[in-house]
């Protein structure tokens, strides 16, 4: 299909969207229950009262852009996780589970919060700072109220919100037992439910307890395989339990706990290669990622389990003027998943060192003798033996990674991470024309990361980092430490209502982050290449190493009512996200692999410590109401020094995953919002946002100066409509659509460049003897395009249940859902989005 035939496709369902159906509904219309306890400002029918400066106030009167979500927006759209309401929310786009659960990436204009990096948005539940990255994405039980604020928002909402903050508020106890259920069935056996149950105990106390179940068989099916599993499936559980009790007039304790589990497949990637002097053999050497067809045929089926386990205290106190609270978090969420390898096309389980390794070679050569034609996606091909075809052209293999042989070998990788934080805040009442608040936090965080690369015997993978070469599945490579860090910080704010129509706003806050890297790979040799399995323990033993990252955020707000609910506004604010260290032995890859080997010039720097990023943030608009019309226009720019970025390295050595800085991007976009109710029951939302990105400085790769932000749509278009017919007692008809354009998204800092390969430095020592540079990569080709995605719901409810079909995707829009190019291997690694969900939901509430 060609792209105006794409274009002129989405033209016109956009057109029959708003036209014809016209079902789509404003996030921020309907009137949500009061943020907090306290007593919320005067509101007029389509307000929704927001927390976003730790403060109640309506959506307008916030001098900063927000989108907000109330409780019959979460219910009529089924918003469960992040990426349900991210979807909804101009700016902002995310990656999610692509390689394994808790592997969540959003950005926000253009800021992304990079891989095995710290994330760059931070989370907030009922209070709470929540810390780890793998909670971003997970459901947080019976949510009221969703906040999504853009721009530095650490000095009001804590650590780790550089690019803004989400802010969640779920159900707290009512006086009487209320009740409700929802269960859904779609399509490839989807199973979607969760009910909530609140009510007292007693005088002063009260509980909220909720669960939610999920199941789904998964679009993608494994083609190898003998019973075609899955290779997108998943099931996962949580259980949630509040208890709010009153001690006293005054006080009020907030107790909660959470445990969830999940399990399902992980690592759902296929490869698309990118070199443009190969494809005059085969034009599948230099692939466009938006023209591919996935296909999957590992002979190792990938596997994800995840638990979590997460408890907290939070005590409220009203002194009268001032106010008091206090909390206590404890969360531990453990990750490991298994998958095939990536190392098949360069030879490293066929090139034993000791017979240690014998087994693995001997099942290599047997399993592509036994699948000699097997069809795999093109340019790969099985042939007569595994060696790769650039030293056999006449039988030889190019398998690409996840191969149904052997020859690439496994993959077992453990992400676990237990946190300890509290945080201790005094704030004034909120009714003051001065209104200030102080305060400090703390956080113990202990982090294990291991990537273990093992030889495949046939027998499959054992679940240890490290197992020894006379086992069924011997470790050739191991990366693997154990993080630590303290954090420190302290905070204040002041608001001034300087006039009454100028609002003013100052807010501090200073961070120290204290980290210690220890590495815990054993000493002990590769049993295929004769060296250490960790490259680092080369030099000698791997030193444990520690390092401080400090940074003051400061953040100046301003809003002034030039009409009645008209405001302009204005802020600028510093984001902070602390600097780390890579698993210990990454540098010394790089070097060996790629900067030696091919003699790269100028040089990839990649370090075992990557530094702190930190950015600059102004923001300028008009905001407000008129009549029944909502509406925010903004325009903003950033300035990032030293943003760090995922990349990813494949090569004869296994992969490698680590963590780069770019020293300089500039953001700038603008933003435009709107939302109306034409006439009752008939609501309108549109939202437009556009970010022009460019890196201005990389010393990591020089010539992707001029280049744009990694993981950064140029721009994001929403639109819908929803529609509510009263059909007599008190039954109504409700119908909703929901159109999402994203634009054109590059995934990495190289983008239009030539790069040597490691097939450069092949080639010239080859049975093909050509010169290096028929191996180049080019990568103009790895640009996700724009894809836009309609979603829409229709059924019936009252005021105790409702029943509604839905469809996902309703256009079945083949999506990507990330694209990382791994440069120095000449391609890219592609996983799949969601395609076409359809089915029937009921709900009841008592």
């Amino acid at each position: 299909m060609t792209n105006a035939t794409i274009s002129g496709r989405k033209l016109l369902v956009l057109l029959t969207g708003i036209s014809a159906t016209a079902l789509i509904h404003a996030p921020a219309l309907a009137q949500a229950a009061p943020a907090q306890e306290a007593a919320a400002p005067a509101s007029e029918p389509g307000d929704i009262i927001i927390t976003a400066r730790r403060v109640n106030e309506t959506l307008s009167e916030v001098p900063a852009s927000v989108t907000a979500f109330d409780a019959q927006t979460i219910a009529t759209a089924n918003i469960q996780t992040a990426s349900d309401f991210v979807q909804f929310t101009p700016g902002v786009t995310i990656v999610s589970s692509t390689a394994e659960a808790g592997d969540t990436q959003i950005n926000i204009r253009g800021l992304n919060g990079a891989r095995d990096a710290e994330s760059s948005v931070a989370l907030v539940v009922d209070g709470i700072l929540k810390t780890n990255v793998a909670a971003l994405d997970q459901n947080q039980g019976a949510i009221r109220q969703i906040e999504v604020l853009k721009g530095p928002q650490g000095a009001l909402y804590g650590r780790n919100a550089a690019a803004g903050a989400i802010v969640i508020q779920t159900q707290k106890p009512t006086d009487t037992l209320t009740g409700n259920v929802r269960l859904s069935y779609a399509n490839n056996r989807t199973i979607d439910g969760d009910a909530t149950l609140s009510g007292p105990l007693g005088d002063g106390i009260g509980f909220t307890l909720s669960g939610n179940y999920f199941k789904t068989d998964g679009f993608f099916r494994n083609e190898f395989l003998a019973d075609r599993t899955s290779v997108d499936d998943r099931e996962t559980w949580n259980v949630n339990g509040r208890v709010v009790a009153e001690l006293g007039a005054d006080t009020e304790l907030d107790v909660k706990a959470r445990y969830g589990q999940l399990s399902g497949a992980s690592i759902a990637f296929n490869a698309a290669f990118h070199l443009p002097n190969f494809a005059a053999v085969n034009p599948a050497f230099y692939a466009d990622v938006n023209d591919h067809r996935f296909r999957f045929y590992s002979n190792i089926r990938p596997t994800n389990n995840q638990k979590t386990l997460e408890a907290s205290a939070k005590l409220d106190h009203d002194f009268g003027d001032v106010r008091l609270t206090g909390w206590l978090l404890y969360s531990d969420i453990r990750n490991n998943l298994t998958a095939d390898g990536t190392s098949a096309d360069f030879a490293r389980y066929i090139g034993a060192a000791n017979p240690a390794g014998q087994a693995t070679v001997n099942a290599c050569f047997a399993s592509t003798a036994a699948l000699t034609g097997f069809p795999l996606n093109p340019p790969t091909f099985i042939g007569q033996i595994p060696v790769p075809f650039i030293f056999a052209p006449a039988n030889g293999s190019t398998f690409g990674p996840y191969s149904p042989t052997t020859c690439d070998g496994t993959q077992y990788q453990v992400r676990n991470q237990r946190d300890l934080s509290a945080e201790i805040r005094l704030a004034s009442d909120g009714d003051n024309r001065l209104d200030w608040q102080i305060g400090a936090y703390y956080l113990n965080l202990s982090r294990k990361v291991g990537v273990s690369l093992g030889g495949d015997t046939g027998a499959g993978v054992i679940r240890n980092l490290y197992n020894p070469a006379n086992s069924a599945n011997p470790t050739s490579q191991l990366l693997a430490d154990r993080f630590k860090t303290d954090v420190y910080a302290a905070f204040g704010s002041v608001d001034f209502e300087a006039t009454d129509s100028l609002d003013l706003g100052v807010a501090l806050r200073y961070d120290v982050e204290e980290r210690r890297v220890r590495s815990l790979v054993p000493t002990a040799t590769d049993p295929f290449t004769g060296g250490p399995i960790n490259p680092g323990q080369a030099f000698g033993p791997i030193q444990p190493q520690q390092g401080s990252f400090k940074q003051l955020q400061p953040k100046v707000t301003a809003r002034f009512e030039i009409l009645d609910r008209t405001y302009l506004f204005a802020n600028w604010g510093v984001g902070f996200k602390s600097g780390g260290f890579n698993n210990q032995g990454s540098a010394a890859i790089v070097n060996a692999n790629f900067n030696q080997f091919l003699s790269l010039n100028p040089r990839v720097l990649i370090d075992d410590r990557f530094r702190k990023e930190r950015s600059s943030a102004f923001e300028a608009g008009i905001k407000g109401r008129i009549g029944p019309i909502n509406y925010n226009l903004a325009g903003y720019y950033t300035r990032v020094t030293d943003m760090q970025f995922f990349e990813f390295f494949v090569g004869s050595f296994g992969l490698l995953r680590v963590v780069s800085n770019i020293d300089r991007v500039d953001l700038k976009g603008a933003e435009l919002d709107v939302n109306v109710e034409l006439v009752k029951g008939w609501k309108l939302y549109g939202a437009l946002n556009v970010t022009d990105s460019e890196i201005k400085a990389n010393r990591s790769r020089p010539d992707t100066v001029g280049n744009k932000s990694p993981y950064t749509a140029d721009y994001t278009l929403n639109l819908g409509s929803q529609w509510t017919i009263p059909m007599g007692r008190e039954i109504d008809f409700i119908a909703r659509a929901d159109y999402r354009l994203t634009g054109p998204t590059w995934f990495h800092t190289v983008q239009n460049q030539e790069r040597p390969t490691l097939f450069s430095g092949l080639l010239p020592g080859s049975a093909l003897a050509l010169p290096p540079v028929v191996g180049n990569g080019r990568f103009d080709v790895a640009r996700r395009g724009e894809f836009g995605v309609l979603d829409v719901r229709a059924g019936i409810q009252t005021e105790r249940w409702r029943l509604t079909a839905f469809a996902n995707n309703l256009l079945n829009e083949p999506v990507l859902a990330e694209v990382i190019p791994a440069i120095e291997f000449g391609g890219s690694f592609l996983s799949p989005g969601a395609r076409r969900l359809y089915g029937v939901e009921a709900a009841y509430k008592f």
